[in-house]
């Protein structure tokens, strides 16, 4: 029975417009899309046949053959709303955001603006306020933590370790060096479910701990291999020195310069008396809250990113076989990370947010 409809009648020399405004490409895909519906009534498509064509429901369909009987093709286009179009304030509608510092009358019970409860707010659509935000870059769904430093010797600490990035000294090595604490080898309570056309990778939200590793990794900064790694129970300063052993044996008869942050086991007694043993190698620490100097950290968000975070991992001899295949095939292809800020920048920066801070 939906299988053929009566002919919708076309007006004389109508055909001809209606093909041509499905192919040019001035006019708007919905107006082309409804010439399109009209074109296939006149062939006597029922409006089910016409709706799985264009996409439109059956009311819409209706709606578009309708408007053409009453009003010809000038009615496939837009209908003008009556009245004048609603101005919006767009500097009320950003201070009213901005307004609190950004925060939500506490009455509203909500931690951050959305679009659609901002727009219920100021009476205007949810793609006006969205368009309006992106135009001043506002993004009250995202947030970003921060610490202020407060290493008494910040200065000194960031000239270091930036001097080292930007100008290494010659005829020596310089490497980035922490450890990546507590990974735990996961594995899922039930079996993956495989990526396919219309479905992505799934994994059960639940998951069993089979064990955890730290894994040490030392990242020549000129290169930007790993030249050293090596994975531990524990991580104290007897992990440390031997670590660093292997540090050095990976650059021998060369200056070496590690830098790595002011955690305890860093500066411990056994650490010192090894530096003291082993004069070519020289510790530059970076400041306390600043492990974002550390450019070995960088590597360390990657090899979770790839590696990681999507694993799934039977024991934590499993998972260290996982990160060592990862680190063989990075360093094949590795490039340095290019350090382009300046110490002055940097400071700037930071004293810049303090004041911010200080004056909230």
């Amino acid at each position: 029975m939906a299988n053929h409809a009566k002919p919708l009648p076309l007006r004389e020399g109508d055909r001809e417009i209606l093909e041509s405004m499905t192919r040019r490409k001035s006019i708007g895909a919905s107006v082309a899309l409804r010439a399109r519906t009209v074109l296939l009534a006149a062939g006597g498509l029922s409006n089910v046949q016409i709706g799985d064509v264009t996409g439109f429901s059956d009311p819409t369909v209706r709606r578009w053959r309708r408007r053409y009987e009453e009003i010809g093709i000038e009615g496939l286009n837009d209908v003008q709303r009556p009245g004048k179009p609603r101005e919006i304030d767009e500097l009320a509608l950003i201070a009213d955001t901005l307004a609190n510092d950004g925060k939500p009358p506490a009455e509203l019970g909500i931690s951050h603006w959305s679009a659609r409860i901002m727009a219920e707010r100021q009476g205007i659509s949810f793609s006006s306020v969205a368009r309006i935000w992106r135009r001043w870059r506002i993004q009250p769904h995202r947030i970003e933590t921060f610490k202020f430093p407060t290493d008494p010797a910040l200065e000194a600490k960031l000239r270091d370790v930036v001097g080292l990035y930007l100008s290494p000294p010659e005829n020596a090595v310089v490497v980035s060096v922490d450890e990546k604490t507590q990974i735990q080898a996961l594995s899922r309570t039930q079996a993956e479910q495989p990526l396919s056309p219309t479905h992505p990778l799934q994994q059960s939200h639940d998951y069993k701990r089979n064990g955890t590793t730290t894994l040490f990794a030392a990242l020549d900064v000129l290169t930007g291999k790993l030249s050293a790694n090596a994975f531990y129970q524990k991580h104290t300063n007897v992990e440390f020195v031997d670590f660093l052993n292997q540090v050095a044996d990976a650059h021998p008869d060369v200056e070496l310069h590690v830098i790595c942050d002011n955690y305890g086991t860093h500066k411990h007694q056994n650490v010192k008396d090894w530096l003291a043993a082993n004069p070519r190698v020289s510790m530059h620490f970076t400041p306390t809250s600043c492990s974002w100097l550390n450019m070995v950290e960088i590597f360390f968000g990657i090899i979770t990113r790839q590696c990681l975070k999507r694993g799934t991992f039977s024991s934590v001899a499993d998972l260290q076989d996982a990160m060592e295949r990862y680190i063989e095939n990075y360093n094949k292809d590795a490039k340095p990370f290019t350090w382009t800020k300046s110490a002055e920048y940097l400071l700037g920066k930071m004293k810049r947010k303090q004041i911010i801070n200080t004056e909230h």
